[in-house]
C-alpha cells in the first residue's frame, strides 16, 4: 500500500472509531440538586447550550437549595445546575427558557410574595412587576425572549393573564368581568398566547389570545366541559394543549388545532386523569403523565401513532427501580424531555431528569432497511445544517458534516 494510501485509511479509521465511540444519544441524566434536599423538578428545555447547538441542552426549573428552601435553576451539561437565588425571599422557581436558550422566567420571592422574574446571563435576575398587586408570576417566553407570559395582581388582588414586552406589563383581560386568569404559554412570534380563564360559573376555562381576537374561550371547542386549561403552545402557534374535566371528574389530555377547529383526546395510560402539558414546534409531539389503573403517575409522549408511557419506551435507561413521573417540557425539535421522576440512587420522588430521545443510527436515514442513494442524498441536502434534525444527524452531535457523511459511505449497500 502507498503512504497516501495508508494515510487516507488511518485517517478513515480514525475518524470512523471516532464516530461510532460518540455516545451522547439515548440517555436519561437525573440533574441532582443545588446542595440541599435530593428534591428537584425539570419544567423546560432549549436544545441549546451557551455556545449553541453543540454544547447541547439547557434545562431550567427548581430544586432544593443549600439553605433547603426550593431555588430556580439552569442546568446546563458542561455547567451543571445554577442556582438562580430570590428577590431577598426564601424560594423561587423557573417555569419557562426561550428557545435560544438565553431567557428563564419564572417567579422568585420579595419578601412573602412571588414576583415574576427574568433572567439572562448578562442582566441576572429582574423583576417584571406586577399589575399593581403584590404578586406575579412568569411562565414561558417567546422563542428570543422579547415576549414573555404570566400572571399578575391588579390592585384588588384578582389575578389576571399578562404579557411583558420591553419590559412594560400588558393585562390580557379575563372572560367574564371580575374573573381570573393566568397564562401558561406562548408562541415562538410571541403572537398566540394560552392559558386558563374563570367563566360565569367560576370554572376554569382554556383560552387562546391574540392581538386581533383578544380572549376567545376554548370551552366549547373542547365539548363545553365542567372545567379545562390550556397549558402549551406550539412554536408556530397552531397547536394548544392541556386539558378538560367532566362533570364526573374524569380529567383528559387535550391536543386542539386553531387552524382546523379539531380537538383530540389523547388517551391515557389505564387511570382516569391525564394532564398535556408541552408541545414541540408543530405540536406532532405532546408531552405530559397520566395516571395508570392503579392510580400511579407515568410520563406519557403522544404522537400520531398514539400515547405511549416513556417508563416503558425508555426501560434500558431506568436502573434499580427508577421510573418517570411527569413530562413536563419537550423543546422545538422533539430531541429533549424534562420532567420529574424517581430516582432510585436517592429515593426521591422528586428528581430533576433530561432524557434525550436521540438514536445514533447507521446511516439508514429514511428507515427503510436499506443505506443507499436516498439516504446518501438526505445527508448532503442537510450537510452544514445545526440544530434538532432528526436522522439526518446520524450521530446525534447537532451538526450534518462529515462524520455523518462517513458513516453514510461506509455502511453504503448494508442490508440493500
Amino acid at each position: 500500500m502507498h503512504n497516501t494510501q495508508r494515510l487516507r485509511a488511518c485517517l478513515t479509521i480514525t475518524l470512523l472509531s471516532g464516530v461510532l465511540a460518540f455516545g451522547n444519544a439515548q440517555t436519561l441524566t437525573w440533574l441532582g440538586n443545588l446542595g440541599g434536599y435530593p428534591n428537584s423538578g425539570a419544567r423546560a428545555v432549549s436544545p441549546r447550550g451557551p455556545n449553541g447547538i453543540s454544547d447541547g441542552p439547557t434545562v431550567v426549573g427548581w430544586a432544593s437549595s443549600t439553605v433547603f428552601y426550593d431555588h430556580a435553576f439552569r442546568w446546563t451539561p458542561g455547567g451543571g445546575m445554577q442556582d438562580l437565588g430570590t428577590f431577598g425571599g426564601n424560594w423561587s422557581s423557573a417555569w419557562g427558557i426561550s428557545s435560544d436558550g438565553t431567557t428563564v422566567v419564572g417567579e422568585a420571592y420579595l419578601g412573602f410574595h412571588p414576583n415574576a422574574f427574568r433572567w439572562t446571563v448578562s442582566g441576572g435576575l429582574q423583576n417584571l412587576g406586577t399589575l399593581g398587586g403584590t404578586v406575579s408570576a412568569a411562565y414561558d417566553a417567546s422563542s428570543n425572549g422579547s415576549v414573555i407570559v404570566g400572571t399578575a395582581a391588579d390592585s384588588s388582588g384578582n389575578l389576571i393573564a399578562c404579557r411583558w414586552v420591553g419590559g412594560t406589563i400588558t393585562s390580557l383581560g379575563t372572560l367574564v368581568p371580575g374573573g381570573t386568569s393566568i397564562a401558561y404559554g406562548v408562541s415562538a412570534s410571541g403572537n398566540v398566547i394560552v392559558g386558563g380563564a374563570t367563566d360565569a360559573s367560576g370554572a376554569m376555562q382554556a383560552f387562546y389570545w391574540t392581538s386581533t381576537t383578544g380572549m376567545v374561550n376554548l370551552g366549547a371547542a373542547l365539548g363545553t366541559p365542567a372545567s379545562s386549561t390550556a397549558l402549551g403552545i406550539s412554536g408556530n402557534g397552531n397547536i394548544v394543549v392541556g386539558w378538560s374535566e367532566n362533570t364526573s371528574g374524569v380529567r383528559r389530555a387535550r391536543r386542539a388545532d386553531l387552524t382546523t377547529s379539531m380537538v383530540i383526546n389523547l388517551g391515557h395510560l389505564g387511570g382516569n386523569w391525564a394532564e398535556a402539558l408541552s408541545t414541540n414546534w408543530d405540536g406532532s409531539i405532546v408531552v405530559g403523565w397520566s395516571k395508570d389503573s392503579s392510580g400511579n403517575l407515568h410520563a406519557f409522549r403522544w404522537t400520531s401513532a398514539g400515547i405511549e408511557d416513556l417508563n416503558v419506551s425508555y426501560a434500558p435507561l431506568l436502573s434499580g427501580g427508577s421510573f418517570l413521573i411527569k413530562a413536563e417540557g419537550i423543546s422545538p425539535g422533539g430531541r429533549y424531555i424534562v420532567g420529574q421522576g424517581y430516582d432510585a440512587r436517592n429515593g426521591s420522588y422528586e428528581s430533576a431528569f433530561l432524557l434525550d430521545t436521540c438514536v445514533v443510527h447507521n446511516g439508514d436515514v429514511d428507515e427503510n432497511g436499506c443505506v443507499d442513494d436516498a439516504d446518501l442524498l438526505a445527508i448532503l441536502f442537510a450537510f452544514g445544517t445545526e440544530g434538532e434534525l432528526g436522522r439526518v444527524d446520524v450521530n446525534c452531535d447537532g451538526v450534518v458534516d462529515d462524520a455523518d457523511l462517513l458513516i453514510v459511505l461506509f455502511n453504503f449497500g448494508t442490508g440493500c
